[in-house]
């Protein structure tokens, strides 16, 4: 295993020790309620976790399903992804990285702009009001579902053969993850468009895993460190994603590993689709959020 590829596990493990350290300081604070998962949090993990690993992603599938049984809040859903699923794209990040081998100088230029980006972005969206949120997120799912239809129709570009790119193509592809980074942050997943823009620009689908696994991996504890300090989560859930989708990640990439991605991907849709209408029409009936609004009392918390 190269160096850069040693320099980016030891990374995470340290973000990841970071995470932990600010999840307890979070509860000691008191910034965050601190509940029980359910089974059935558990039980989304798993599932969503599972596809994020065959590489349909996990972020709009998880809002979709918190959207279609009413919890957690609206607010709280991109704080929840990002400390939720962050367990399950450890696993993946560690597995992905060591076992592709692509350009190392590339994944490490691209996780690190997107973890500065997500750093950035994640405080502007955990201070954001409630309808703020659910617009941003009700246009992202509509984005992410078509993004599904037009995979299953042969829109997306096939990719080339490189698992490395130079020049332009380099510069081009850092400059993207910084903005997907920040729209991690967000709640929204980056799997989609990363894997079209490295297909654009000549790299091999397989190529874009690592990337993709490894962003998620570094992004997601770098973003949640800002959301302990707001308390801007659901504790519960986030815990149930974590239980959850280990077992989930595990079972795709060692058990299952490949299914009928198309009948998924159509499914997916449908169910993200569905989510992101409910979205826009909460944020059309929301009021002018007030000092009070649930979720914001700890906001910026130290």
């Amino acid at each position: 295993m190269s160096a850069a590829k040693l320099g980016l596990l030891a990374a995470l493990v340290l973000v990841n020790v970071a995470f932990v350290i600010g999840a307890v300081r979070a509860v000691a604070r008191g910034t965050v309620a601190v509940q029980r998962p359910t089974w059935a949090d558990a039980a989304i993990g798993f599932a969503t976790d599972f596809l994020d690993a065959l590489g349909i992603g996990s972020f709009a599938t998880t809002t979709a399903l918190y959207k279609l049984r009413g919890s957690p809040a609206d607010e709280l859903i991109p704080g929840t992804l990002n400390v939720g699923h962050n367990a399950a794209a450890f696993v993946e990040t560690a597995l992905f990285v060591t076992a592709v081998a692509v350009d190392p100088r590339l994944l490490i230029a691209m996780i690190a702009s997107a973890v500065v980006g997500a750093w950035l972005g994640a405080g502007v969206v955990s201070r954001l009001p409630r309808r703020g949120i659910q617009l941003f997120m009700g246009v992202a799912l509509l984005a992410a579902a078509a993004f599904f239809v037009m995979a299953n129709l042969g829109a997306f570009p096939a990719g080339g053969t490189a698992m490395g790119l130079t020049g332009w193509r380099f510069g081009l592809a850092v400059i993207v993850n910084f903005a997907l980074g920040a729209l991690t942050s967000a709640g929204i997943g980056p799997y989609a468009p990363m894997m079209v823009v490295l297909a654009l620009l000549g790299m091999h689908p397989l190529g874009a895993f690592p990337i993709m696994m490894g962003t998620c991996g570094l992004v997601q504890p770098v973003a949640s460190l800002r959301f302990f300090k707001t308390g801007r989560f659901a504790w519960g859930a986030s815990v149930g994603l974590a239980a959850g989708g280990i077992f989930g990640v595990l079972l795709a990439i060692f058990v299952v590993r490949q299914l009928p991605l198309t009948a998924l991907r159509w499914l997916v849709a449908l169910v993200v689709g569905y989510a992101a209408t409910a979205m826009l029409q909460s944020a059309r009936q929301a009021t002018a959020p007030s000092a009070t609004e649930p979720g914001d009392v700890n906001t910026g918390a130290a």
